[in-house]
Order: structure tokens, then C-alpha cells, then sequence
């Protein structure tokens, strides 16, 4: 079944002209089809970009059950949904590539040479390593080896659920550096510390970004 890719580096692969968009990947099973978006160009292509934030237009803000199966549309806002980031994580050796820009067009990006998701008997588990900066700065090193929460599944390090302080559900530790799937709001804005698309390392804790992906593909 070569024609059943489970990432957009498979697509790549069987067709090397392939543009950006969005495709069809079969991360988990033959029977289980998933759209996603694919980028094709950046640093060579290959790309399967697992979340991305760029409007406004999406609720983040989501429960467990959700952030496990994925929610959004491929062509804009959403997420891919954990169980087919392990999926395709546990198959090959995957690098993360974390892009960003803000609403004065400006744009950075963060790398890691290692990243892969756990399973759901550990929680989600994250693992990256290996950053290279691309200007953005390592706003994940602090969430390495963390368990995924959301508002109704409280895995973190805090004694409070982060999910619920900040909004958002992701391997939060007690709490964040980054929060990506915090509010979307509209740049600098200190009203309410830490709740939106924030990226500490690029922008600190009170700049909510125009815009972040998240894209993996297997390692060289």
C-alpha cells in the first residue's frame, strides 16, 4: 500500500514536484484517513505540520478527549491530534521545526534535531532535543519530557491545572514558556499575563504572535 502515505514527507518522496497544501495522510491505520497540511518548501519540504495558529478563527481552548483526536480544518487553524503525532512519531526519527511571525511581519523559527510524542499510557510524553536557533530562541527545552494537559486532564507539575490558568492545553510544566494554543489575540497586550499565543524567548509573555506552526518530519 505505497500510495497510503502516513506523512507529507511520504508524499514528497513519491512525488518530488509536490506543492504545499493539503493532503490526505493515513498516520494510524489504512482505514483512519487524516487531511493535513504539508509544507513542501521549507528547508527542502517534507513537512507534516501538526498545529498552526494563524487568525483567530479556530477554539483552541478544548478538552482532552479533542486535543487526543485532532480539531480544526487542514487548509487553516487546527490540530492534528496527539494520537496520530505518536503515531507518526514512533515510526522514524522526526525533527520539529517551530515557525512564528508577528503582526509586524516579522518572523523567526526554532529547530530541534529530536522530537517525538509518547503514547497515551504516558500521557502524551514529549521529547525534543537538539535546538538550533533560527532567531526565535528555545522556548521548548522547559516543556521536554512533559505530559500533555487540558482543562479536564491535569497532568502538569503545578498544584493548580495550567490548561486553565493559560488557557490552552499543551506539555505544560508549572507552567509555560510557550502557550500556542493560548487565546488568539493582537500583539503586545499585558492585560492578562501569559494567556495568549506566546512564544518567551522571541517575544516574552505579553506578545500574542500572528502567527506559529508546528511541522515534523523525519530526521536525515
Amino acid at each position: 500500500a505505497e500510495d497510503e502515505p502516513v506523512d507529507c514527507s511520504e508524499i514528497l518522496h513519491q512525488n518530488p514536484e509536490s506543492a504545499s497544501g493539503v493532503y490526505t495522510i493515513y498516520p494510524f491505520l489504512k482505514t483512519v484517513p487524516t487531511q493535513v497540511y504539508c509544507d513542501m518548501e521549507t528547508h527542502g519540504g517534507g513537512w507534516t505540520v501538526f498545529q498552526r495558529r494563524k487568525d483567530g478563527s479556530v477554539n483552541f481552548y478544548r478538552g482532552w478527549d479533542e486535543y487526543v483526536e485532532g480539531f480544526g480544518n487542514a487548509d487553516g487553524e487546527y490540530w492534528l491530534g496527539l494520537e496520530f503525532l505518536h503515531r507518526i512519531t514512533v515510526r522514524r526519527d522526526q525533527e520539529l521545526l517551530v515557525e512564528l511571525e508577528d503582526f509586524e511581519g516579522n518572523k523567526a523559527s526554532a529547530r530541534y534535531s529530536s522530537f517525538s510524542v509518547g503514547g497515551d499510557c504516558n500521557g502524551y510524553k514529549l521529547n525534543v532535543s537538539g535546538f538550533t536557533d533560527g532567531g526565535a530562541g528555545d522556548s521548548l527545552n522547559r516543556h521536554n519530557g512533559m505530559m500533555f494537559t487540558t482543562f479536564d486532564k491535569d497532568q502538569d507539575n503545578y498544584d493548580k491545572n495550567c490548561a486553565k490558568l493559560y488557557l490552552g492545553g499543551f506539555w505544560y510544566e508549572k507552567c509555560h514558556d510557550t502557550n500556542p494554543n493560548g487565546i488568539y489575540r493582537y500583539g503586545l497586550d499585558g492585560t492578562i499575563f501569559a494567556i495568549g499565543v506566546e512564544y518567551k524567548t522571541w517575544k516574552g509573555y505579553n506578545y500574542s504572535l500572528k502567527s506559529i506552526s508546528f511541522k515534523t518530519r523525519p530526521a536525515l
